[in-house]
Order: structure tokens, then C-alpha cells, then sequence
């Protein structure tokens, strides 16, 4: 039996052992389905309170609930730790670390360096290693296989085993989970797409092995490029028809009763999240390796790039329709979170909103129930510590922009008390006099 029979063999039985470095938004579900499934989990963290509370079977994420993180912890599915010595004891490592863009829009690669860096030296012989995070096509092969060689003294395809295969995590999504999710896997050679589909093939409804792993990257860029321009497009037509009198959101529900040609998207006050303001930006940077200019995927960055400007616009218009100034004005802006229903703030475009304001001369307040303090961010630094409040005399503020649709707020509170309501969500239904689409 050779050493990928051996691998596979481990896997049917249930004896591998899995490490997932970075328990966030998606190597935390990852390790809860491989739990399930009766493997034991180490999930690595350089996170010390990350660590501490998945050890007391604590969630800190607000989708992720208490008890299935106390129940593998119990069971032996799951041991969080932050001594990534012990990736020796592993028989798979699925890299799940955040790929952000530097503040000149070009990848930054640091957490998969430095987490190839930090687990090449514990590397042994047959082991496999996935890489996650949403990247550029090449990375797999230009950036994580050369650290992991350097830094182990292994050689991939010989030693060990490399894969990857895009997260395509929806948090709070109430129809699709980890486990109901197609998964993309792309290997550097046959035997490492084998290790690596016969891996995901426990836990997932189905995998798609794909001819490589800058495929299984390109896969990841196609699907999150694709909403971004989409995204875009509502957005340009909802500045469109809201200076024609026309509700683009009417628009939108009629044209999505056609059962063929068309998909509903949905316009905002920004992109936020962990992949669409951020990915288009991946294939654009490694666009120009080759002498290619993206102009479709840039021009849809600067529309969805232009909408807080526009919110705020937008507000600017409502308050000078009742007589009053945006400067020295009490704003409130409901929501910080990316989307509805999540404690995930990261790319939010509420943040860029509030420091708008706040540079256009507002005073401004923020709720949400679900992020009580702004945590420090790379990009918004001067919000960190933040804090929510709470929605008693609304009467004192000048304008309520709805930036995130919870469905545990009662919107309607902020159109009985407050003279001015920028909805860029349709959380108000049907058409009010003190409330302004933007």
C-alpha cells in the first residue's frame, strides 16, 4: 500500500487527523462538519481569546451557536490552539486565513506567507495541505508551495500533497451551509487532487475536481466578479431611474418574475464582505502580469466604490428639503454590519458612511445589535472602540440612514419618530413622505 492509499484509507476510517489554521468566519464551520463527522480537529489560531473560548465551547460569531461548538469540544471533535507545533500531528492542513488588498487595491499576501512560514518547519512526510483563501490564479503554486518546500525541506508531490480549494462560505445563509455547498478542488498533481477530493468528499453534498489548482482559483474570482458587475449594474440604474421618479426596487421585483434570462440583484450603499469589494481586484492586479487591461471589472469597482458618496448625497438632498444643513446635523446609521442578519463588519460600507458624515461636519451615532463596539480595522482606525446606542429619543436626530436590513430591527420606529429616513435597503415599505430611497 503506498503512501496516498495509506491517506485515503485514514480518511474512510475516520483516523485523520485535520488542522485548520485560521477559526474565522470559514475554517470554524469547516471544523464543526469535519467534527461531525467523527475526526478530530485541531484548529489553529494566533487569536489567544479565539482559542480560549472554543475551548470552553464559546461562539463568537453570531450564526455559529454555543451548543455545536460545546458539543465537538466534548465529543473530541475539536481543540482549538495556538501552538502550531502541532501541525505534526495532522494528516491534512486547510490554510483558511484572510487575503485583504493593501490600500494601494493590490493583494496582500502576508497571512498565507506567514502561515506557510509558521507551518512548514512542523511538517512531516504525507501530509496534505489545502489552501482556502480567495486569491489570484497562481498563488497556490507561485507563493504557498515554494515557502512550504523552503521552510520543510519536503518536496511537494513527492514529500507531500498540495491542493485548493475556494471557501464559498454565506454566513447566516438559512439555505445553504457548509456541508450543502458544492466544493471546487483543484490539485498540483493527480495524486494531490485525489488526497484532497477524497477529504472534502466526507463532509460535502459534492465535490468538483477541476483540472488544477489556478483553475480552482479562477473559479472563486469568476463567481465573486460576476455578483460585483452585477451588483454594479443595479447600482448605476437604481441613481438612473431614481432621478426618472422610478422605484428600482419595484423594477427589480417585476423583471424577476420572468422565469428565464434574468437573476435578481440588488443595489446598497456600498459593497461589504470578505470577497466582493475584495477579489475583482485579484484578477485585475495579475491582469497586468500579462498586459491586460480588466476595464469591465474596474468600472463596476468605481460604480459600487461611488455609492456611499451617493447615500450621503442623497441624505444632503432630503435635508435641504426641510430647510437644515448636513453640517452640525445628528445622524444616525443603522446597520454596520456588511449584510442583514450577521456580526460581520469586515468591508462594511456603513463604516465609510460614518466617516463621511462625520467629514461632511455631522455628529453621528451608529446602531446595530449585533456589533455593540467597532473592533480596530486596517482601514478605519479612528472608528475602533465605537460603541452602539441605544433607540431611546430618536426625536433628536435629524436623519436615520438605513445602511443594513436586520430583520430583528423595527424599521418602522425610525419613520414614526425621526423627520428624515435614507433607505438604501427597501427595509420601508411603500411610499412615505419623510423617507428617501438612496
Amino acid at each position: 500500500m503506498n503512501h496516498l492509499e495509506k491517506f485515503i484509507v485514514s480518511v474512510d476510517q475516520g483516523s485523520a487527523v485535520i488542522g485548520i489554521v485560521g477559526m474565522g468566519y470559514v475554517g470554524l464551520p469547516l471544523a464543526l462538519e469535519f467534527g461531525k463527522k467523527r475526526f478530530h480537529v485541531l484548529g489553529f489560531d494566533v487569536d489567544a481569546g479565539k482559542i480560549e473560548m472554543l475551548n470552553r465551547g464559546r461562539s463568537y460569531i453570531k450564526h455559529i451557536p454555543h451548543e455545536a461548538i460545546a458539543s465537538a469540544v466534548e465529543t473530541g471533535g475539536l481543540t482549538a490552539t495556538d501552538d502550531f507545533s502541532r501541525v505534526r500531528e495532522t494528516d491534512a492542513v486547510l490554510i483558511c486565513v484572510p487575503t485583504p488588498l493593501t490600500r494601494h487595491k493590490e493583494p496582500d499576501l502576508s497571512y498565507i506567507v506567514s502561515t506557510a512560514q509558521t507551518i512548514a518547519p512542523h511538517m512531516r512526510a504525507n501530509q496534505l495541505v489545502v489552501l482556502e483563501s480567495t486569491t489570484y490564479p497562481g498563488t497556490t503554486e507561485e507563493v504557498l508551495i515554494p515557502e512550504l518546500e523552503k521552510g520543510s525541506g519536503l518536496k511537494v508531490d513527492r514529500d507531500f500533497w498540495v491542493a485548493f480549494s475556494p471557501e464559498r462560505e454565506d454566513p447566516n445563509n438559512p439555505k445553504y451551509t457548509t456541508a450543502t455547498i458544492p466544493k471546487v478542488v483543484g490539485g498540483h498533481c493527480p495524486e494531490c487532487l485525489a488526497a484532497a477530493t477524497k477529504l472534502y468528499d466526507q463532509i460535502v453534498v459534492d465535490t468538483v475536481p477541476v483540472s488544477s489548482c489556478a483553475t480552482a482559483e479562477a473559479v472563486k474570482l469568476l463567481e465573486n466578479i460576476f455578483r460585483s458587475v452585477n451588483i454594479a449594474l443595479v447600482n448605476e440604474l437604481k441613481t438612473i431611474f431614481t432621478r426618472m421618479g422610478i422605484d428600482v426596487w419595484e423594477v427589480i421585483e417585476a423583471a424577476r418574475t420572468k422565469p428565464f434570462g434574468f437573476m435578481a440583484f440588488y443595489p446598497g450603499p456600498g459593497l461589504g464582505g470578505h470577497c466582493i469589494p475584495i477579489d475583482p481586484f485579484y484578477l485585475t492586479w495579475k491582469a497586468r502580469e500579462f498586459g491586460i487591461a480588466t476595464r469591465f471589472i474596474e468600472l463596476a469597482g468605481e460604480v459600487n466604490t461611488a455609492m456611499p458618496e451617493y447615500v450621503v448625497s442623497r441624505t444632503m438632498t432630503g435635508m435641504n428639503q426641510q430647510g437644515k444643513p448636513l453640517k452640525g446635523a445628528k445622524v444616525l446609521i443603522v446597520g454596520l454590519a456588511y449584510k442583514g442578519d450577521v456580526d460581520d463588519m469586515r468591508e462594511s460600507p456603513s463604516l465609510t458612511l460614518l466617516e463621511m458624515f462625520e467629514d461632511s461636519g455631522a455628529e453621528v451615532s451608529y446602531y446595530d445589535p449585533y456589533i455593540p463596539v467597532i473592533p480596530p480595522t486596517r482601514g478605519h482606525k479612528r472608528l475602533a472602540g465605537r460603541r452602539s446606542i441605544e433607540l431611546d429619543d430618536l426625536e433628536r436626530f435629524d436623519a436615520v440612514v438605513i445602511a443594513t436590513r436586520h430583520s430583528a430591527v423595527d424599521h418602522e420606529v425610525f419613520v414614526r419618530e425621526c423627520p428624515l429616513v435614507v433607505d438604501t435597503r427597501n427595509a420601508v415599505k411603500g411610499g412615505r413622505p419623510n423617507v428617501l430611497k438612496a
